[in-house]
């Protein structure tokens, strides 16, 4: 079984390639600064194109689009920047969309392929406590591309799910988070492994239970 998860250097990302290792998978992280495993900025295309070229050929069982960004926490409304936007934009929405789309080719070389999609709470529509608004909107949109494409993907047998980590203790979510990475990791994990074509499309969180869009 062959993992490719993006935002590998540190965080949920180092994290859960550690985990799915120890699992029995063979795992190909990426990260912008090339630190862990392959060179990718998820939001460059040529850069997608390469990475696409080293693995053609060999199946990826499980796709995890973790890369991701967070400029404006606890940013003032009158600091916002087009800058600020078209970076939280680019990475969080931009980057899950081309990522997919480069490795379809190796998703459909493999038995039951899954797409897993890290995005938050943030992203609900019933949640709107204020603030972060790069952040929440960039998260919602990418909670809307993983259900589309859950439902264009499953003639091909090809399951999507949508996941909120949970509020973690990590450079992200800071000191105050409410579980520790081990937490969220293994809750994950366990949800990648029953996600499936009856389940595509599902938005979770990290301990199993349907978040509300």
């Amino acid at each position: 079984m062959h993992a490719v998860v993006t935002g590998t250097s540190r965080g949920l990302g180092k994290a859960l390639v550690e985990r799915l290792r120890a699992t029995g998978y063979e795992v190909t992280g990426t990260s912008r600064d090339h630190s862990s495993g392959v060179k990718l900025d998820v939001s460059d295309p040529g850069q997608q194109a390469r990475f696409a070229a080293q693995i053609k050929g060999r199946p990826v069982d499980l796709l995890v689009c973790n890369a991701g960004v967070y400029i404006d926490k606890a940013m003032r409304l009158e600091e916002y920047t087009a800058e600020v936007w078209g970076k939280t934009l680019a990475a969080n929405v931009t980057g899950v969309f081309l990522t997919v789309q480069a490795m379809l080719p190796n998703l459909r070389l493999a038995r039951a392929p899954r797409i897993a999609i890290l995005s938050s709470q943030m992203a609900s529509q019933v949640r709107a406590p204020g603030g972060s608004y790069a952040y929440r909107a960039s998260k919602a949109a990418a909670l809307n591309i993983g259900r589309n494409l859950a439902t264009d993907l499953q003639p091909e047998g090809i399951a999507v799910g949508i996941y909120h980590p949970g509020w973690v203790r990590t450079d992200m979510g800071g000191e105050e988070g409410e579980i520790s990475v081990e937490e969220s990791v293994s809750g994950l994990i366990n949800e990648f492994e029953v996600l499936s074509l009856e389940t595509t499309g599902c938005f979770h969180t990290w301990d199993g239970r349907i978040h509300p869009y």
